[in-house]
């Protein structure tokens, strides 16, 4: 099939004529409103290559990449998107923005109906390349075929900004810890505490409400997990340790079975752990108690970004068990889960 450009313009002068919307059924027999894959990906190339995306929020990266994908293909763009799976329905569109080449499709399977456009974003966040390919190409480059879970839940602010929901520990970790242990110098973030090595929630509560105003640079609109961790070596260096110590394993800080995270948007994601579940954490016991997912404590901050610098303004400490009295589920879900899909290098050259 030539990719001719002009006659790629027709499909999308035709939806401009109809009226419809991208939610408007079109079927793939309609010879002149049903755009073909190779005409959405020269529209697409011809509209959205070259925009830039740096410094947006996620959302606002969202939104804008959809109407620009309206227009180019001779739709009106909503006032408000409306969550459809595929996010274009009218021709079976789904659209994916990537800067990694880690394609992440949430809470389904792939579909061999549907066309996929993979939006290329360059380190600098601008638009390089547009491809588009059917599920069942993509379904060659999934190796597991599997769908991984993710808890997720929804920050609710109050007007406080500091708030200790769990005021006592769990049965399990009260009887270990003790309001006068002291961090030494010879004390590791990363170790597995011993009894009377453990701060008490409310203890925690009062030396991290301290951070609240803090400021820190940010790493990238796009780089969550860096910016996580700048704020996990804050909190170490604010509990007193003497060095920053991270192995990338649940809790983040285990010498005192604390979980940091930042949060910058509502959602909150939860990974593979489910806060308030009282299966035991498989790590060692403590003074022969097993510790449960549900004794984890965690240090929440909200904070905000103007795209330099993030700003600390709220703080929530709570305990796994009561997580979720706090923090809904995300939509209801029990879980979430992804299809991770590695591209190859050179996805968008071939």
């Amino acid at each position: 099939m030539i990719r001719d450009p002009k006659r790629s313009r027709q499909y999308a002068d035709a939806i401009r004529a109809s009226g419809l919307s991208i939610y408007d059924p079109i079927q793939p027999n309609n010879p002149k409103l049903w755009i073909p894959t190779w005409a959405l990906e020269v529209l697409l190339n011809e509209a959205l290559v070259g925009v830039s995306l740096s410094g947006l929020p996620l959302r606002t990266r969202s939104r804008i990449v959809k109407g620009l994908v309206c227009k180019a293909l001779g739709y009106p763009v909503p006032t408000c998107f409306r969550r459809t799976k595929p996010k274009f329905p009218g021709q079976s569109l789904d659209v994916y923005t990537q800067k990694a080449n880690n394609l992440q499709i949430w809470n389904e399977e792939l579909s061999p109906t549907r066309r996929y456009a993979l939006i290329g974003v360059s380190s600098e966040g601008v638009i390089t390349r547009v491809k588009v390919v059917s599920g069942e190409t993509l379904a060659r480059l999934d190796t597991t075929g599997t769908l991984t879970q993710k808890y997720q839940a929804r920050l609710v602010p109050r007007e406080t900004d500091r708030e200790l929901v769990t005021k006592i520990d769990t049965e399990v970790v009260l009887p270990l810890t003790n309001r006068l242990a002291q961090v030494t110098s010879a004390s590791s973030a990363i170790d597995w505490p011993q009894s009377g090595e453990l701060l008490p929630i409310s203890r925690i509560f009062e030396i991290l409400a301290g951070l609240i105003g803090t400021t820190f640079g940010d790493t990238g609109y796009d780089q969550e997990r860096n910016r996580g961790a700048l704020l996990h070596e804050i909190v170490c260096r604010r509990l007193g340790y003497a060095e920053f110590r991270d192995v990338g394993q649940f809790p983040d800080i285990r010498h005192q079975l604390l979980e940091v995270k930042l949060q910058t948007s509502p959602t909150i994601d939860l990974g593979l752990v489910c806060p308030d579940c009282v299966d035991g954490t498989g790590l060692p016991t403590i003074a022969g108690r097993q510790v449960r997912h549900c004794d984890i404590r965690y240090a929440m901050f909200y904070g905000r970004t103007d795209g330099l610098r993030v700003s600390l303004e709220k703080l929530f400490v709570v305990a796994g068990r009561d997580f979720f009295k706090r923090f809904p589920r995300f939509e209801g879900r029990v879980v979430n889960k992804k299809l991770q899909i590695r591209l190859p290098s050179d996805f968008f050259d071939a």
